[in-house]
């Protein structure tokens, strides 16, 4: 199992200059990806292609990027120039963002989600493989358009996919899912599965499934857990993951959070390999003095 952090998904504000700094620290700990949250802060897949001219080998993946305010073709020359910068390390990660964001604050339609990311990715696919695109779906349409980007071949796509709906839509059309907020039972009952199905079912290697976890090493777990639990208040209420908590049987973002001494998170790493996990996504929650470079450090042990 491939071992990267996240970066932004915490809260934790810094100048794209720390950004950099933290993907170089990540680099050197021996860590295998960097994944960055594209928020309201720096652009992820722009950020991600500065990283890749001030790193060598960790590879680089957004995790995750939003579809509805960015046309299919817009994205797909983006990433294939950070591609291209990264020298074949970048992964494009999307998602569906959520209907607070693209409906309350965008003024977008947040309907037809899967039947969007399913157009989405017909469209956004045949780009990447550099085909002529003529395309005419219910909401992209897309006649002779060719992206001609050297060094950008090889380039994957990761959905965050939580649904049956958007698991099979991925499963058929991209390379693996990036998730958030699913417990080790919610991935090895549904996600998992369900992902795996789809790609069998079309013809297509086994799936990239890319997990994001809170995570700590601490000798006070409790403590931590209520600040996970205070930090990512807003991730228990935004109902797809929600739904996800709901289905682990957890209250809150804190309840599926890695959070102890090594043993435990050797431990749950296991666990989560075992599960069908091949890239696990740290986010590492700084609850104490010190918990953060443990943690990183801890991490970059397992890849030694």
């Amino acid at each position: 199992m491939r071992i990267g952090i996240m970066l932004g998904a915490d809260g934790g504000r810094t100048d794209l200059d720390g950004v950099i700094r933290a993907a170089q620290r990540a680099e050197a700990a021996g860590l295998d990806n960097v994944w960055l949250a594209n928020i309201f802060s720096f652009d992820a897949i722009t950020t991600l292609a500065l990283i890749g001219g001030q790193t060598q080998r960790i590879g680089l993946g957004t995790a995750v990027t939003p579809t509805y305010p960015r046309h299919p073709t817009a994205i797909a020359q983006q990433a294939m120039t950070a591609q291209a910068a990264c020298k074949g390390r970048f992964t494009l990660g999307i998602g569906l963002s959520h209907k607070m964001v693209i409906e309350n604050m965008l003024g977008l339609s947040y309907g037809r989600r899967a039947a969007h990311m399913r157009e989405y990715l017909e469209v956004l696919g045949a780009l990447l493989r550099g085909e002529t695109v003529n395309y005419d779906g219910e909401e992209y349409q897309v006649h002779g358009l060719t992206l001609d980007i050297p060094g950008s071949e090889g380039l994957s796509v990761v959905v965050a996919a939580l649904g049956p709906a958007m698991l099979r839509a991925t499963g058929e059309l991209a390379d693996g899912t990036n998730t958030w907020m699913v417990g080790p039972k919610t991935m090895a009952q549904h996600i998992v599965p369900k992902l795996s199905a789809a790609a069998h079912g079309a013809g297509k290697p086994p799936p990239r499934v890319v997990g994001g976890y809170p995570i700590a090493l601490t000798s006070k777990p409790d403590e931590a857990r209520a600040a996970v639990g205070e930090a990512l208040v807003i991730y228990g209420q935004l109902p797809s993951y929600r739904a996800m908590l709901d289905r682990e049987g957890a209250q809150g973002p804190e309840d599926i959070a890695i959070l102890g001494d090594e043993n435990l998170l050797r431990d749950e790493l296991k666990r989560l390999e075992d599960t069908g996990v091949t890239d696990f996504n740290a986010a590492i929650m700084d609850v104490e003095p010190g918990a953060y470079e443990r943690t990183l450090e801890f991490l970059g042990s397992l890849k030694g």
